[in-house]
């Protein structure tokens, strides 16, 4: 597929593995022109350079860590005004809040929040100006579902999904669109969440995957209708129905649990387009 991005520039951050190299394989296959970082130099060259083989692109590398300031201040030497800018760090390590002190809390606030809003604001004007951008953040499934001992990346990264929701309102009016993709496969993520996709019995994947349910879900919609009655007066017309049919279900219920009524005959199920008398 011809994405229509040939010829322009990208910086690709923490592109040395993972989601970020993916990302600047990808770029480079559609003709983008790119700086890749990384703290690794020598992993990072391999990557250029099999990038330049693959895909024919001019790569440059920088050697930096992005999360400082010396960091990022060489990686925009490198390509001042990109077209395309791939946030991207190392997550913050998991453990237990109340281990947490001040100075914790600040370096992964600066890594996974802080950067990549000082790299968007240094980026950005200039995008606008030329009425082409790209920004993409790379974060982590938890900003969309919590995980408990991810406390510092929750906090972090959904900082930074705040934060961009809000400026890529006025942003995408010149055409430079800000996105925060939600859960993406990789193996970080397969191997802390541990469920099995296929093998064993389902009784054993399902004890697998309850310890990392927060909540059990609500299946059912009429269960849902039935725990918040203050939507009803969002759909007045709907209410005598509503009433109606959680009485019936209702008594259905406490007919199941009447000694006198072990064998209930079911009620009638109405179709569709019947109403409840």
């Amino acid at each position: 597929m011809d994405l229509g991005i040939a010829g322009r520039k990208a910086i690709v951050c923490a592109s040395s593995k993972g989601l970020g190299r993916a990302c600047a394989e990808a770029l480079g296959a559609a003709g983008v022109e790119l700086v890749i970082n990384a703290r690794n130099a020598g992993e990072l060259e391999r990557v250029a350079e099999a990038i330049r083989t693959a895909s024919k692109v001019k790569v440059t590398v920088v050697a930096a860590d992005i999360a400082t300031p010396a960091g990022r201040q060489a990686v925009l030497a490198a390509c001042p005004a990109p077209d395309i800018l791939i946030n991207n760090a190392g997550g913050p390590p998991p453990g237990d809040f109340r281990q947490w002190d001040r100075a914790i809390w600040l370096a992964a606030i600066d890594a996974n929040m802080l950067t990549p809003i000082e790299l968007i604001k240094a980026t950005v004007d200039g995008m606008m100006a030329r009425g082409f951008g790209r920004i993409v953040n790379i974060t982590s499934s938890a900003v969309k579902a919590p995980i408990d001992s991810l406390g510092l990346s929750n906090g972090a990264r959904s900082g930074l999904a705040g934060f961009v929701a809000g400026l890529s309102r006025k942003t995408v009016r010149k055409n430079v669109t800000i996105n925060t993709p939600g859960k993406l496969h990789s193996p970080h993520g397969r191997d802390r969440q541990a469920v099995p996709r296929r093998g064993g019995s389902k009784a054993c994947r399902r004890s697998t995957r309850r310890p990392v349910r927060p909540a059990p879900r609500i299946r059912c919609g009429l269960r849902l209708s039935l725990l918040c009655p203050c939507r009803l007066h969002h759909r007045p017309e709907l209410a005598d129905g509503r009433r109606r049919l959680s009485r019936d279900v209702l008594t259905l219920a406490f007919r199941f649990k009447s000694s006198e009524h072990r064998h209930p005959s079911p009620l009638p199920i109405k179709g569709a387009g019947q109403r409840w008398q």
